[in-house]
This record gives structure tokens, sequence and C-alpha cells, in this order.
């Protein structure tokens, strides 16, 4: 599926609209550059799994950011300065999804032996101003 959006809300709604597609154990494996959109698709999907989107930043620094007390806890990771491979390893991300959905920025970083089995993947292109086109494949059945 291809989504062209034009100004930030719009992206953040494509992730609210996929939040109603998960289930735990979802996996949103999320591609592109810096300043794509990435955060403000995650906020979309946070506020279509119960969360104020204002509560939602980047884990740039922090790795992992975890949100509890909506419809499933959402686990928002940013591989963004994580260059080893052992690093994404000792994560865990493989167990902490299981209760939850995991998204996981900069997800190119996750060499094939850590991909999910189940994921859903969202490629977001930054065009001219706040356009986007974002395609999104392998969405999970509700």
């Amino acid at each position: 599926m291809m989504i062209a959006t034009e100004t930030e809300s719009q992206t953040a709604d494509v992730g609210r609209d996929l939040a109603q597609t998960l289930g735990a154990g979802d996996v949103v494996l999320l591609y592109g550059d810096l300043g794509a959109g990435k955060t403000a698709f995650v906020k979309g999907l946070a506020e279509g799994l119960g969360f104020p989107s204002d509560e939602v930043s980047s884990p740039t620094f922090t790795l992992i950011q975890e949100y509890r007390g909506g419809r499933l806890t959402l686990f928002h990771v940013d591989l963004y300065r994580l260059d080893d491979p052992r690093e994404i390893l000792d994560l865990g991300l493989d167990e902490i999804a299981v209760d939850g959905v995991l998204a996981v920025e900069w997800a190119e970083k996750l060499n094939a032996r850590l991909q999910p089995s189940r994921h859903v993947a969202v490629r977001i292109a930054h065009h001219e101003g706040d356009a986007r086109t974002i395609v999104i494949d392998g969405a999970m059945p509700p």
C-alpha cells in the first residue's frame, strides 16, 4: 500500500490507522532517512493504541521508550546510534514485543537474523516541504 501525505499530521494519521490492525506481538519496522517522519508516524501509532501523541518522543539517546495504559503497550525503539549487531541483540527486542507492539526506527540496522518473522515494513520517503510517500508492506490481518 502506498500513501502520499502533505503534512506531519497526515503522516501521523497513517500510523493511527495502522494501529487499528495491530495486535500483541506485532512489530512495525520503520525505514527512512533522518527527518523522514518516522517519529511522527509513531506518534500516530501511539494515538491509535490509546496514548496522547505529545507523550511520544524519539528514543535516540534512551534507545527504548515504553508507553503503557493504552489498548496495547507500545515499545518504541531507535537504533540510529547503534552500529554493532551485538548491541542490538542485547536489547532483547524479540522478548519485549511479546505483550505489546514494537515500533523500530532505523530498522535497516537489523540484519536478517534479527528481523522478526511477523512484521510490517513502513518505508517513509521525504519530499519537498512536509510531503511524504509512505509504503506499508506486510500488514497483519485484524
